[in-house]
């Protein structure tokens, strides 16, 4: 985040005038440092930032407010204290509630609804919760809401319609275990909407105009989505068809790769971090860890790795699904123009 330099005469010498004195005045106080095993020193408390904020606020009140009223203040404020560490904590009290609820109850019909839920709620209060409002924010925020609402009303309909997910027969029986996965979720939440976060939080917003990071995050975004939904479709009509089972999906966008859908989400946040890059500066661009992150999630670890192994159990012995295997892409629907399982 940017750092304040003040940068008016009259705001050196007010500050010139009275930071002498306030320093020789200020007490010691004893800090831990790391770097020699956890020792105990002495440093004069001036030398903290902190202090010297209060100094200035004391010293000359209306120097505090132009310093505080500067926009990289502002945000680095918000970063720090006020905004991403809010959002956490809200996200982690509505996954926790959630568990102990969930847990008591021995069900996970509201694992998906809390999860996908809590996008909205986060993305949308930290929208509300700053008085700069830009269309690029708004955007933003509705991209995230239509794909909460539209991932939330499925997943949510497909566990209560089948009346389990097997993701969790084991777990729910477990409290320990089950935590886990919620505070799971959790982190989820988090990591992925950081670029939104920091695009609300910020004090502009970007440029007023569109730029081609606009154009190129919506329609990425509008790709994955559809591919998305598309995908989620196909599989649940064809496993809602009694003639299906106990049969893999391989027609659709199932003929062209194995998960379509995670191909799909993936291209969702892609697209949403590109939208909101164009109010993002700095160090905040470094939630470009949010797409890498989904990307991850997906590929290795809860996604292709755990569909790979039930599908393999159910039908890795057989030949039609080992050709299956073989003619299709791993993620990428589009036909197969060259020998690779990895794509």
């Amino acid at each position: 985040m940017p750092t304040y330099t003040p940068n008016h005469s009259s705001l050196r010498g007010m500050l010139g005038q009275h930071a002498c004195a306030f320093l020789r005045m200020a007490p010691q106080v004893p800090i831990m440092s790391s770097e020699l095993h956890n020792s105990t020193h002495r440093v004069p408390m001036a030398s903290s930032m902190v202090t010297a904020g209060l100094a200035f606020n004391l010293l000359k009140p209306a120097a505090a407010a132009s310093f505080a009223s500067s926009p990289a203040v502002i945000d680095q404020l918000r970063f720090t204290e006020m905004g991403m560490l809010s959002w956490l904590i809200v996200d982690v009290a509505i996954q926790w509630g959630g568990w102990a609820v969930s847990a008591l109850l021995k069900t996970e019909k509201f694992y998906d609804m809390l999860g996908t839920g809590s996008f909205i709620v986060l993305s949308l209060g930290s929208l509300l919760a700053i008085k700069s409002v830009h269309a690029r924010k708004v955007v933003a925020t509705a991209f995230v809401c239509a794909w909460a609402v539209r991932l939330g009303g499925f997943l949510v309909v497909r566990v209560w319609k089948t009346g389990q997910d097997s993701r969790f027969d084991e777990a729910k029986g477990q409290p320990f275990k089950f935590w886990i996965y919620w505070t799971m979720q959790a982190v989820w939440v988090y990591a992925t909407l950081l670029p939104v976060l920091l695009l609300n939080a910020s004090s502009t917003g970007g440029p007023a105009a569109l730029i081609w990071s606009d154009i190129v995050g919506a329609a990425i975004y509008a790709v994955g989505l559809i591919t998305e939904a598309t995908a989620d479709q196909q599989k649940f009509s064809f496993k809602m068809d009694p003639a299906n089972k106990g049969k893999f999906i391989n027609s659709g966008l199932w003929s062209y790769a194995r998960y379509p859908n995670y191909f799909g989400e993936m291209l969702v946040w892609w697209g949403i971090f590109i939208f909101s890059s164009g109010g993002l500066q700095g160090a905040q661009l470094a939630s470009v860890a949010s797409p890498f992150f989904v990307m991850m999630l997906l590929r290795f670890v809860s996604g292709v790795p755990l569909q790979e192994k039930q599908a393999a159990a159910r039908w890795g012995s057989t030949q039609e699904y080992q050709d299956y295997v073989t003619r299709t892409n791993l993620l990428i629907p589009v036909p197969q123009f060259w020998s690779s399982k990895t794509s």
